[in-house]
């Protein structure tokens, strides 16, 4: 399969949780696109230590960061790659 050609420099990262539902849906869907991205499980103490300083506020998983901007959740995901801006906010098209 052919590795979608993410914009250099770019880190796809997911803040996910063990037995969480929404987390494999927002996985599948990186991984439906191919897209490497790099996993931080909040069920070990370094791992939501480091969710909060991201984003304090947080109080759900998954939390899911492209670069520097935070898009959300699961369901904001499936909406980015419904709408085809994933692709573009990957591939570089984007802004």
């Amino acid at each position: 399969m052919m590795q979608s050609p993410v914009q250099p420099g770019l880190e796809v990262e997911i803040f996910t949780g063990p037995n969480c539902g929404y987390c494999r849906r927002a996985k599948a869907v990186l991984d439906r696109r191919n897209l490497q991205y790099r996993e931080v499980d909040v069920s070990i103490a370094q791992g939501r230590d480091e969710l909060q300083r991201r984003l304090p506020r947080a109080r759900s998983i998954p939390q899911i960061f492209i670069g520097a901007d935070h898009i959300g959740g699961c369901e904001d995901l499936e909406r980015l790659d419904a709408n085809g801006t994933l692709n573009a906010m990957t591939t570089g098209g984007h802004r």
